[in-house]
Formats: C-alpha cells, sequence, structure tokens
C-alpha cells in the first residue's frame, strides 16, 4: 500500500490528496504469490514446491497491505517501501539516478534531504526489494546447514535438534518469501515506480494523460480483479524462462524497476483510449503481461536467492555453507552453542 499524493518540496505544485491505493489488490497480490511458488524448479527444496506451501505464501502475499492501519509508526515506517517515484529523467524525486542509489538506506535518506526530500517522501522501494532478497538467501543459507547437519549426525539427541531447527526455519523462510513477495508484485505496476501514480499531474502533458485520482486504484484492483486469472499467469509465465541476469542483486533490482518504469506511457495510453473496462482485450493482454513479469521475477530471485545462499556464511563463530555441506565442519557450536 502507498498513500497516493505528493508532497511539498520540489513538486509542492504536483501535489494531491492522498488516496489509499493497493498493489495489485488483494486478488493479483494473491495470484501472483502463489502462481510464482508453482513454477520453482526442481532444485529447489521439496517443502517449498508443496500446493500447501504455494497457497500460503500466496495468502502471505497479500499481508504487506493487509498490515496497513497497525499504527501511526508502523504505517509511516513501512508504507514508502511500497513505492518509488521516480521522474521521466529516471531521478527519483529529484535526487540521485535509480542506477546510481547509493548502498543504504541511510545514505538514501541523506541523498534525498540534500535536495529538499527523504526517503519517507520518495519512496525506498528498491531497498525493500535487496533486503527482502537478503533475508531469503540467508533464510537459504541457514536451511542448507541444518540439512546436511541433520542428516551427517549420528547422535539421536542432536539430530533431532537439527531437525527442530530445520523446521523452524521452513516456517520463517514461507512466512519471510510470502511477505517479501508483496513487493516484488508491486514493481510491475507502473504506477508503483513513477511520479505519475495517479494521475500524470502537473507536468507537461501534449498527450493529454488522464489526471483522474481513480486510476491507480481501478487499474491494479478492480480491473485485475475481474480480467486476470490465475491460469492467465500460469500460460503466461511459461513462455518466460527462468532469467540469470550474471549480475548482483542491486544490478537486478535497477533492471526490474526500469522495466516497470518504461511501461507507464503505455498505461497512460491505454487509459486514454479507455482500455481498462471490463473485457477490453487491450487492457486485459496489459495486465497480464504486467501481472506475469512479478511471477516470473519472484520465481527467478527466489531461485538467485536459493543458488546464492550455497556461497554464503552463517552462524557464530562463522562457518561456511559450502564446509558445512562437504562434511568439513561441525556447525553445531555456530548455531547453537557459542553466544
Amino acid at each position: 500500500m502507498r498513500k497516493i499524493g505528493l508532497t511539498l518540496g520540489l513538486v509542492l505544485a504536483t501535489a494531491v490528496a492522498p488516496q489509499a491505493a493497493f498493489g495489485w489488490g488483494a486478488t493479483g497480490h494473491r495470484i501472483i504469490s502463489e502462481v510464482a511458488m508453482a513454477t520453482l524448479p526442481a532444485e529447489l527444496p521439496a517443502f517449498l514446491r508443496t500446493p500447501d506451501a504455494a497457497r500460503m505464501v500466496g495468502e502471505l502475499g497479500r499481508e504487506g497491505d493487509r498490515s496497513k492501519g497497525a499504527g501511526r509508526l508502523h504505517g509511516a515506517e513501512r508504507d514508502p517501501g511500497h513505492y518509488i517515484d521516480l521522474y521521466d529523467d529516471q531521478t527519483v524525486f529529484g535526487g540521485p539516478k535509480i542506477d546510481n542509489l547509493p548502498p543504504t538506506r541511510e545514505e538514501f535518506d541523506t541523498a534525498m534531504r540534500a535536495v529538499g526530500q527523504s526517503q519517507y517522501k520518495a519512496g525506498y522501494l528498491y531497498y525493500e526489494l535487496i533486503e527482502g532478497w537478503l533475508q531469503l538467501r540467508i533464510d537459504f543459507a541457514y536451511w542448507r546447514v541444518l540439512a546436511a547437519a541433520e542428516a551427517a549426525a549420528t547422535d539421536p539427541a542432536r539430530k533431532a535438534e537439527y531437525a527442530a531447527d530445520r523446521k523452524l526455519r521452513e516456517m520463517l523462510i514461507v512466512r519471510d518469501l510470502g511477505y517479501w513477495s508483496h513487493f516484488v508484485a508491486d514493481t510491475t505496476n507502473p504506477l508503483h515506480v513513477s511520479i505519475h501514480f495517479n494521475g500524470w499531474g502537473n507536468f507537461p502533458n501534449p498527450n493529454n494523460y488522464t489526471n483522474s485520482n481513480t486510476i491507480h486504484a481501478r487499474f491494479e484492483g478492480e480491473f485485475v480483479r475481474n480480467n486476470v486469472t490465475s491460469k492467465d499467469l500460469a500460460d503466461a509465465v511459461k513462455t518466460i524462462a527462468v532469467r540469470d541476469c550474471a549480475c548482483t542483486i542491486e544490478q537486478r533490482t535497477v533492471q526490474y524497476i526500469l522495466d516497470s518504469f518504461k511501461n507507464v506511457v503505455p498505461l497512460y495510453e491505454l487509459e486514454n483510449k479507455g482500455a481498462f473496462v471490463p473485457g477490453n482485450a487491450a487492457g486485459k493482454a496489459f495486465a497480464i503481461e504486467r501481472t506475469a513479469a512479478a511471477v516470473a521475477e519472484l520465481r527467478d530471485l527466489v531461485v538467485f536467492a536459493w543458488t546464492s545462499s550455497a556461497t554464503a556464511t552463517v552462524g557464530y563463530p562463522i562457518v561456511n555453507v559450502a564446509d558445512v555441506m562437504a562434511g568439513k565442519v561441525d556447525p553445531y557450536v555456530a548455531l547453537f552453542g557459542a553466544d
């Protein structure tokens, strides 16, 4: 969820009344997350490739919006993670360009305050995506170590301890993946990565793009709910091969955001043509393409986190996942013994 409205400062003239909006709505988020789980390749652990896991992640995919209203502090800290406001020149709210963002939110906030803004006004979806991926990667790393140690253990008590911790880690993985999947899905809605997030705003507008403050909610919620199905996404993602970008998670995240950003103008052009009404073929095709892009990226990012976890480190004192899996290191102390 995000607040639909601009802020004071550089863009005072573009301000509109705040309005709540949900990225893809509950239906869109649920089917994106569920279909992505159903398409995971066989290299992923079996506990993730079950109908129950897909169902749970699908339900948790809505959680980023369902927690809205928990309280002022909760919303103030979390709501800006659902979006990032890019100007047409690809700068973030007049600050750094999307392909040159600082490595941490603290440094990003410093850069934004230098131009009279803040991370909370500009949105920090970029960082939400990376942070969630890093959490999933370390979750997988712990699972690898626990599964290997459980299989190798000869002491029944230790084997049981490893097994119990592995099962807990599986619960955490489902929760962490499901919650994070919400933000992966938010990204493919072009209105979550643009300053033109709910009407074109007070910017040059020679093509007369709409300034309606209903376009955001109407497109991502009602239109998707009435025109996109799980089968549509499952069929569409079959044609999208798993993509290894051979790049860092930071570089991949920039690519992903920009892929959505390039669809801002096409979305407004479709709106001008009246495409976002029930049964319109062009509007439906656009909505399926955008939600299927979320399915494919979520699938690929999970695979990326899994493969990357094989070279991670865990515990204290630190142990290498690869060493534990090769039987070179007993991870018990690193996992349970040292404080």
